[in-house]
């Protein structure tokens, strides 16, 4: 508890995008307070990027846009005034040396992304920005004005009140919505909360009987059957699960799978990519006629993972039992076709509580974006995941928070 009960603003929620903008603020000497549910500040941020913290994306702000899909245009004003060379500097004037990896993601040094929350912490304890935990109430004035917020235990008063209070991915963090029932109770349209960046559901049986298994080098193609066109294609890590897909390629795919509906969408699978269809029919050629006296079903170890033979097998229709010197140029053609389009057809997306970013939030319609004040309601802010953007993997939905985070910081 603190004896102090006015403040020039009030941040709710201690994120990457609420500990931006209570930094930013203090720095222009306004006097703020940050209320965070949680006993500690930045827990999402200690999870990001498996640990690691992708930081931002060392590109121009152009690019950030780009790479968001939902209501990237939002953000032009953000983030030109803060774009990723200052996400940079400023974490590095606080002691956290960067750097610049595959696809320009950035991380700290250490690999640590303790490291990034430390340093918004420490920032907030220079700048003498003292922290509540609670929960909290929105107070506006019979104008509609904002005047302050109540916790359980007491009242604060301020003519600013921004949130940042996440979206409703990885609730154990503290980031479970109410960010967006608060802005709902005071008027605003909300779009319904989604996830994305997340893991993919299947009812294909064979995904369970793969589960666990990982392929490092897969060519990776979403096919929108409605529109009957690929909307997505990639090449990396892909990770069978119980319920159907997951892995680095899986989620920056699901980015890019809009309005999802049981059929809608369909993943191809290239299992060698780095051969093409004469080069992989070679192949084969060869692996069967090395292994001719044996049955097929035993004779495919040195081509694929011992968990997916049975898979393949199957799906290509050849019997397992047949010899490999009687396999037929049709069946290897079978065969040939399921290594290069393996498909597995998506019958949803896996819970929003799993998902590295919540799509939905605040409509941008209602939000200034050269501010991040509401026009519906005088004194109150919105920054980061609480607002109806979201971007692919790569750092930026990070940079969305410190940009937003920033220009409200400016603006409160």
């Amino acid at each position: 508890m603190i004896d102090k009960d006015t403040f020039d603003a009030i941040v709710v929620g201690g994120g990457a995008a609420g500990m931006m903008a209570a930094v930013t603020a203090a720095e222009r000497g306004k006097a703020v307070l940050l209320i965070e549910k949680n006993d500690k500040l930045g827990r999402k941020i200690c999870i990001t990027g498996k640990g690691r913290c992708n930081v931002t994306n060392h590109c121009e702000p152009r690019t950030v846009i780009e790479s968001t899909p939902g209501n990237g245009r939002f953000l032009y004003s953000a983030v030109h005034a803060f774009p990723p060379q200052e996400t940079m500097r400023f974490f590095e004037s606080l002691g956290v040396p960067l750097k610049t990896e595959r696809g320009n993601r950035v991380f700290p040094v250490s690999d640590n992304a303790h490291d990034i929350a430390d340093a918004l912490v420490r920032r907030l304890k220079v700048l003498r920005v003292p922290v509540v935990q609670g929960n909290v109430r929105i107070v506006t004035a019979e104008s509609g004005a904002v005047t302050g917020v109540e916790t359980d235990s007491k009242a604060y008063h301020a003519p600013a009140v921004l949130l940042a209070c996440g979206g409703a991915s990885y609730p154990g963090t503290g980031s479970n919505g109410d960010g967006a029932r608060l802005a709902a109770a005071l008027g605003h349209t909300v779009t319904p909360l989604r996830p994305s960046l997340v893991a993919l559901e299947s009812s294909d049986p064979d995904c369970p009987a793969m589960q666990g298994l990982s392929l490092r080098n897969c060519g990776v193609m979403v096919l929108d059957n409605k529109k009957k066109k690929p909307i997505y294609t990639d090449f990396g890590e892909l990770l069978f699960t119980h319920f159907g897909l997951s892995g680095p390629t899986v989620l920056s795919a699901s980015a890019h799978m809009r309005d999802m509906a049981p059929g809608r969408y369909t993943v191809v699978l290239d299992l060698k990519p780095a051969l093409t269809e004469e080069q992989l029919d070679a192949r084969l050629l060869r692996d069967l006629e090395k292994n001719k006296n044996r049955n097929f079903g035993n004779a495919l170890d040195e081509l694929l993972p011992q968990k997916m033979i049975p898979v393949v097998v199957r799906r290509s229709g050849i019997p397992p039992e047949e010899k490999c010197n009687t396999v037929t140029r049709a069946q290897r053609a079978a065969l040939l076709g399921v290594l290069k389009r393996f498909s597995v057809e998506i019958s949803g997306f896996a819970p929003l509580s799993g998902a590295i970013v919540t799509a939905g939030g605040v409509s941008v319609k209602e939000i200034d974006p050269k501010t991040m004040q509401s026009k519906r309601i005088s004194g109150l802010y919105f920054a980061g995941e609480i607002i109806d953007v979201d971007a692919y993997t790569g750092g930026f939905n990070l940079q969305i928070a410190f940009s937003t985070g920033y220009v409200a910081g400016q603006n409160l």
